[in-house]
């Protein structure tokens, strides 16, 4: 059998079952760790598939197992996530979300259903391969700790488990029918920062009998921005931003207490943790200095993503194969995150892009805003190329 063109037939002739699987998804989204009836949904496709699968990990994620002919002899994931965002969709089209305030707004509906396209191509020919291929639908990506670090301590890499682990995420700025690759460290680590200045609240007229917050909480944001510009090694990646400014006072009112919030994202290990120390001790010392005092509370987030070298370059070259050369794109480093850097701190990964943009079709805004939207037929590709690329990793154990 040519593989290779009975998965591109399979993704062809399936297109408007997976329209129908994503319109379905897209209309009925749900918030983090709220996805009890976006699961329900994947396991009525799985069992309708004839997959079997393992429920309830991590509260909403599913684990579904396909195995091929000696099933322990190679094993690999795949992992699509399944939680939505508190936005509220202004986009006019048949399939706007019914869940007021919910949407899918970062392509998790595309993700759900091209692995659940790429699952029903690779059951159709599973006696072709002596492996099993694990897949895994996350719950919870959009909100730490992330469904991910949940689902890999309730053992989603185990019994059986991976040698290696893909994922793909739609790209709003790379047109659809393309994909995209990076090798080695691809997307940031994140942490969220939260301060609270506290200081003596009063008349803005008698500034003299007040210690005002609202002075020393601008006086931190301004010098916590020298952290990056002058500790931070200047071939290293880093990002620290705030977002939150919260002083609710009056024209004439000065608080008691000011809170802010932001986040840190950047690719060192040893730099984050020192960055960490950085920020509590320049907002304390600063606040103390003016008469206030500061609290800080880091949340720890994801760890930084990175893609294993050999299992990129080799997947990079499968999609070449599939897609052809023109088709497929090298990526840049990205300060967003992802909580499949938990997964790719365990095994080796491998993380790509599906393009999802039309211009004509004004298929053009970002992730995170409320006209997002993507071209179907990258569900063609993207459920096509995902079921390629196990293949080809499952040809690379031998």
């Amino acid at each position: 059998m040519d593989v290779l063109n009975f998965i591109k037939q399979q993704a062809r002739e399936l297109l408007p079952e997976l329209i129908e699987i994503r319109r379905h998804l897209h209309r009925y989204p749900e918030l983090s760790m709220q996805e009890a009836q976006t699961s329900a949904y994947i396991q009525s496709r799985l069992a309708a598939i004839g997959i079997p699968f393992q429920a309830g990990m991590a509260q909403h994620g599913v684990v579904g197992l396909i195995e091929g002919q000696n099933p322990d002899a190679r094993i690999i994931a795949l992992r699509a996530d399944m939680d939505a965002l508190q936005i509220t969709e202004e986009n006019r089209v048949p399939y706007c979300s019914a869940n007021q305030g919910v949407m899918h707004a970062c392509g998790h509906d595309v993700h759900m259903t091209c692995l659940l396209g790429a699952s029903l191509i690779l059951n159709r020919i599973k006696d072709l391969f002596e492996a099993s291929i694990k897949l895994i639908f996350q719950p919870s990506e959009e909100k730490f700790p992330g469904g991910a670090s949940m689902m890999i301590a309730e053992g989603v890499l185990e019994n059986p488990r991976p040698e290696k682990i893909f994922a793909q995420h739609v790209l709003p700025t790379l047109d659809a029918g393309k994909v995209g690759f990076r090798a080695g460290k691809y997307m940031a680590s994140a942490d969220e920062v939260y301060l609270t200045v506290k200081g003596i609240g009063g008349h803005g007229a008698t500034p003299e009998l007040i210690v005002d917050p609202v002075l020393i909480a601008a006086h931190i944001l301004v010098a916590l921005q020298q952290i990056v510009s002058r500790k931070v090694p200047p071939q290293l990646p880093a990002v620290l931003s705030f977002g939150r400014f919260i002083a609710d006072g009056q024209t004439n009112v000065i608080p008691n207490e000011v809170k802010l919030a932001g986040t840190l994202r950047t690719f060192d290990e040893v730099w984050r943790t020192e960055t960490h120390r950085n920020i509590t001790q320049m907002a304390q010392q600063i606040a103390e200095s003016m008469g206030g005092k500061c609290e800080v509370f880091i949340d720890k987030g994801y760890p930084f993503l990175i893609n294993d070298e050999e299992v990129t370059q080799k997947s990079k070259q499968a999609a070449i194969d599939y897609l052809g050369a023109e088709n497929v794109v090298d990526l840049d480093l990205r300060m967003t995150a992802e909580d499949f850097a938990y997964y790719s701190q365990q095994m080796p990964s491998c993380f790509y892009r599906l393009g999802v943009r039309n211009e004509a079709k004004n298929i053009i805004h970002n992730l995170h805003t409320p006209y997002f939207d993507v071209e179907e037929s990258s569900l063609e590709t993207g459920a096509g190329l995902m079921a390629w690329l196990a293949i080809k990793a499952l040809e690379d154990f031998n």
